[in-house]
């Protein structure tokens, strides 16, 4: 049987063949660990663990404090669960944090929950039924709605929820933009995480996205078309338009398409539109998130950087910020 560690020994020759993927066998009742990273969440913290507990298919939840400094970590204590454990990451950032959970995580799966979002009810069971359907599958993932800060309901994603995102070999289509978004909807096999060698901790921002792309490159992805997450959308995420420009982004694309691992599973010559498309899908996603939060002027002129990089992506890209509009 090959195993992570032999896929990624493999020459890159050898990578390309669509055929090699890691054929790991899904067991009859997997564990799941739940990683939360968290750094002065103290509004928020609570929901989300019990979000996270209320699932029955986890078998624990590791929060990993990033030097918090309000009173998240008094609340995280205070919380009875067996399955609850609290460790300390002294600000070395959301990617060490997670790395460190996943570290010690005795799961087969992972997820990594944003410590101010909340799980959907039978959010893990889903994604746990759609992995024993597909027992090639390295990732799993869902969809997810958005929330405010008073976790009311902004989002209408419930209007998309008969779409069918990529499933199978999806490495080619997740290099050219991240269609998962968040992590709170993914699980990942352990083994597989910690064969690519998880989190890149130089990266500052979609540092999700290139590990999925390298876990795309050693197998495959399956889609469960469930709404599995509250996705919670305020002034404080770091991802808001409010504070991130396209240009906070594009060192990721560059580490993306400087990766070996990546390059060497992409089709022949296709790197460079990819790399091409996946500026524009995070431009337009700028774009999206500055007219969430009002920043319409903003918004024109992220349009304005897609229109210059390709006029024929302008009317898709001006019609997903339509939509985000109503929140969708």
């Amino acid at each position: 049987m090959i195993t992570a560690e032999d896929v990624l020994e493999l020459s890159a020759a050898s990578r390309v063949v669509p055929a090699v993927r890691l054929p790991l066998p899904a067991s009859s009742s997997p564990s799941v660990s739940v990683v939360i990273p968290a750094k002065n969440v103290a509004a928020y913290i609570g929901e989300t663990l019990a979000s996270a507990l209320a699932q029955g298919e986890v078998t624990e939840v590791i929060v990993v404090d990033d030097g918090s400094t309000d009173g998240t970590v008094a609340i995280v204590r205070a919380i009875r669960d067996p399955r609850l454990r609290l460790m300390t990451n002294d600000s070395a950032g959301v990617s060490a944090a997670r790395n460190l959970g996943a570290r010690h995580a005795s799961g087969d799966w992972l997820l990594f929950l944003d410590a101010d979002d909340r799980l959907r009810s039978g959010a893990v069971a889903a994604l746990l039924a759609a992995a024993r359907g597909a027992p090639r599958a390295v990732l799993v993932y869902g969809d997810y709605n958005t929330i405010d800060s008073e976790g009311r309901q902004i989002g209408r994603r419930e209007l998309l929820k008969g779409r069918r995102k990529p499933s199978g070999d999806v490495l080619a289509r997740l290099a050219s933009g991240n269609f998962i978004v968040n992590g709170g909807i993914v699980l990942t096999r352990a083994e597989a995480f910690r064969a690519i060698g998880g989190f890149d901790v130089s990266l500052r921002y979609c540092e999700d996205w290139h590990c999925w792309c390298r876990l795309a490159a050693i197998g495959e992805f399956e889609f469960a078309p469930k709404l599995l997450l509250d996705y919670r959308l305020h002034t404080a995420n770091t991802m808001n338009a409010a504070v991130r420009t396209p240009q906070d982004f594009f060192p990721t694309i560059a580490r993306v398409f400087d990766d070996g691992l990546i390059l060497a599973r992409l089709p022949e010559g296709a790197a460079a539109g990819l790399r091409r498309a996946a500026e524009i899908h995070l431009v337009t996603y700028s774009a999206m998130q500055a007219v969430r939060f009002g920043r319409y002027r903003q918004a024109l002129t992220y349009l304005g950087m897609v229109g210059r990089r390709s006029l024929r992506s302008l009317p898709r890209a001006a019609a997903r910020v339509a939509l985000a509009c109503f929140g969708i």
